[in-house]
């Protein structure tokens, strides 16, 4: 079971990363009509999630810096006065895939979980409830990716 949701996680970051293939800064960070963030956000929010999910409610240290979660964790939105450059967004979609082989390695490790109650009403009380919660987040922000795609 375990393997199959790390395969879905695996999968679902290589389509963004399709996604987000050639395009420009401007492209990135342009946050259009009607919504209240920019593709370059959303993909450091899947790196920053699934850190916060997987990683610090049980307890391990995460591979992202508190600068970071505290500028892409849920309820942010992006600095229109500081863009993310290319060279930062690509070093991004490094650890969006990094963070894949990470989580693999790590599973094994964990052996304490504290349970939370996300904003969709859904209690984890394992790290496989986060890794599953975690596929479904990366779904919704995939879909709001292809959404930002269209509208830019």
């Amino acid at each position: 079971m375990i393997a199959y949701q790390l395969e879905i996680l695996q999968k679902s970051r290589e389509a963004v990363l399709r996604l987000t293939e050639g395009l420009t800064e401007q492209q990135l960070n342009k946050i259009p009509e009607g919504f209240n963030n920019n593709i370059a956000w959303n993909v450091i929010h899947l790196v920053v999630t699934q850190q916060l999910l997987c990683y610090k409610l049980a307890g391990k240290d995460m591979y992202v810096s508190d600068e970071i979660v505290n500028n892409y964790r849920k309820g942010t939105a992006p600095n229109p006065s500081q863009p993310v450059s290319l060279k930062e967004f690509e070093a991004f979609k490094i650890e969006l895939m990094k963070n894949v082989e990470r989580i693999k390695n790590d599973y094994n490790k964990v052996d304490n979980f504290n349970s939370y109650t996300t904003s969709a009403g859904v209690t984890l009380n394992t790290i496989n409830d986060a890794i599953a919660f975690n596929n479904y987040h990366e779904g919704l922000h995939t879909g709001y990716i292809i959404a930002l795609l269209r509208a830019i």
